[in-house]
């Protein structure tokens, strides 16, 4: 696997010429042995990493990826499979929201079969949501032009959150630190997926159909999550606009503005599988026990309520278009940066303090709020975390939206209705490795197939034929392994090029189901 590299080619020069040759920079090398044969076979595996940061390579696949997943379920004229659930549930990039109707605040308990309804009364300062019976479909209208042309328009919405003080344009610092509400701005940021799901649910009854949507959440520049969303077909943009003006999210929690626990911490009881006071050593609320207190207080309100700013910006796609590549592409474009790497600076040489100041204070903010049920941060506020364990610290949260770069928005960055391209993403990427294997066979190249080194596969005692055993890339080995995968993919791309030319002059120009953002790709061995 390894090639010896000249003293005089130093690290970064390879790695710069690993990305210029679109392969990973950050690879892990697997040594896959046959359980059958003995034999064992050394493979440069990709990291997978879809930020740009850490890996150009594998985040420019991720976002072509998502590309693809996007053009295919756009504007669809036919309904689509639903994804097989088993699978679905294993693809950790997706997120499916239900196509239930649930009532306008409701909490799920730890019993998935109950839930604790709190209100199914609007707020009376929302305006009402438009409602008509929902059909059956998620295809959209067909529209016949006076030339008797028909045609089938998407649509491409943009939805914001509300201001919380005033910053300045163009650099999205506040303009008084002191009076922005950074606490409401945290807590925005951390239930904004919730919002979007409330909001789906909505158009779809304001729509009459089941209206399907492949969404992105991103930062502006003033660190607020705001959202691109593609709908499949045409939706009166009166109804769009009264959807989000009328939807909401109340977030029914136990009561977390008070700390109780600052420099002190509750005790684990390892017996009896609890958190104590530390100075009383009586166990603190469940997170059920605290939640059937809410439900017992009359005056109980939430600890929480959001919803979308005032700004909506709609626009009809058609299938097809120029428009619809471009917006494609601007949809997913910040996909591969985190939030705080969004309009900084990557390179760290044109650094603007008052805005690091900015990112400073939203993560102090976000320290130690709640993000989940399951946050550590609850005992902070005298709550046992849905269901504990030891060596929680409240401020060490593992959830990634506590994190500086991602400054609340931890969850995923797509949100996918499941009927959208009726297709997980592990399907998706298995359609552009045949696409590429089929031109290659059809030359009578051998393809190299990634299900040969498989553990899938059993051998006869029923146990995995293949095993296998990761071996870190580092120091000296680095460059060679990827001077090695440089190579390997040259020969690849030239195996890829020279059997799609004899493709064509043997049969005509191929016809590629791909979409048009996507561009070919190597078989891998991966």
């Amino acid at each position: 696997m390894t090639t010896r590299v000249p003293l005089s080619i130093t690290t970064e020069m390879v790695r710069t010429l690993a990305i210029n040759e679109s392969v990973c920079v950050r690879p892990v090398l697997r040594r896959v042995t046959d359980r059958a044969t003995g034999n064992s076979t050394t493979v440069a595996i990709a990291c997978g990493s879809t930020r740009e940061s850490r890996c150009p390579t594998c985040a420019k696949k991720a976002r072509w990826l998502r590309m693809t997943q996007c053009a295919e379920g756009w504007h669809r004229d036919d309904e689509p499979e639903e994804p097989d659930l088993e699978e679905t549930e294993q693809d950790d990039e997706e997120q499916l929201e239900d196509d239930d109707d649930q009532d306008d605040d409701s909490e799920d308990t730890a019993n998935e079969e109950q839930r604790r309804v709190r209100s199914t009364r609007r707020r009376r300062d929302v305006s009402d949501l438009p409602r008509v019976p929902i059909q059956n479909h998620t295809v959209g209208r067909t529209f016949t032009a006076p030339s008797g042309v028909k045609y089938r328009p998407s649509m491409f919405v943009t939805l914001t959150l509300p201001s919380y003080g005033k910053v300045i344009p163009g650099r999205g610092v506040p303009v008084h630190p002191g009076r922005y509400d950074y606490r409401r701005a945290a807590l925005d940021a951390l239930h904004f997926p919730k919002l979007v799901d409330r909001w789906v649910q909505n158009l779809r009854r304001g729509a009459g159909y089941k209206v399907q949507h492949f969404s992105c959440v991103e930062p502006q520049r003033r660190l607020a999550p705001h959202l691109h969303t593609a709908l499949r077909g045409a939706i009166p943009r009166q109804i769009v606009k009264a959807v989000t003006k009328g939807t909401y999210l109340h977030l029914w929690w136990p009561p977390f503005d008070q700390a109780v626990y600052v420099d002190r911490l509750p005790i684990w009881d390892r017996e009896h599988e609890c958190y104590r006071d530390p100075d009383t050593g009586l166990p603190l609320p469940t997170w059920r026990q605290a939640l059937d207190r809410l439900d017992a207080d009359q005056h109980a309100a939430p600890v929480h309520a959001m919803r979308f700013g005032s700004q909506v910006d709609i626009k009809g796609i058609d299938g097809g278009s120029p428009d619809a590549d471009r917006a494609v592409r601007y949809l997913t474009k910040y996909l591969t940066k985190a939030v705080t790497e969004t309009y900084t600076d990557p390179e760290g040489e044109h650094v603007d303090p008052a805005y690091e100041a900015h990112i400073d204070r939203m993560h102090d903010e976000l320290a130690y709020l709640p993000c989940s049920p399951e946050c550590a941060n609850w005992l902070r506020y005298k709550v046992q975390p849905k269901n504990p364990g030891p060596g929680l610290i409240p401020g060490y949260c593992a959830s990634k939206a506590h994190d500086r770069e991602h400054l609340g928005l931890g969850g995923r960055r797509v949100l996918v209705s499941r009927k959208w391209s009726g297709k997980t993403l592990t399907q998706h990427r298995a359609d552009r490795a045949a696409v590429v294997r089929q031109v290659l066979q059809a030359a009578g190249v051998d393809a190299p197939e990634a299900d040969r080194l498989s553990v899938d596969v059993l051998h006869e005692d029923g146990q995995p034929r293949f095993v296998w055993d990761d071996i870190p890339v580092t120091g000296a080995d680095y460059t060679e392994v990827l001077v090695a995968s440089v190579m390997e993919r040259r020969r690849w791309r030239a195996q890829y090029d020279t059997a799609k030319q004899a493709t064509h002059e043997r049969n005509g120009p191929p016809v590629d189901n791909r979409s048009a953002t996507t561009t070919p790709t190597a078989p891998s061995a991966a």
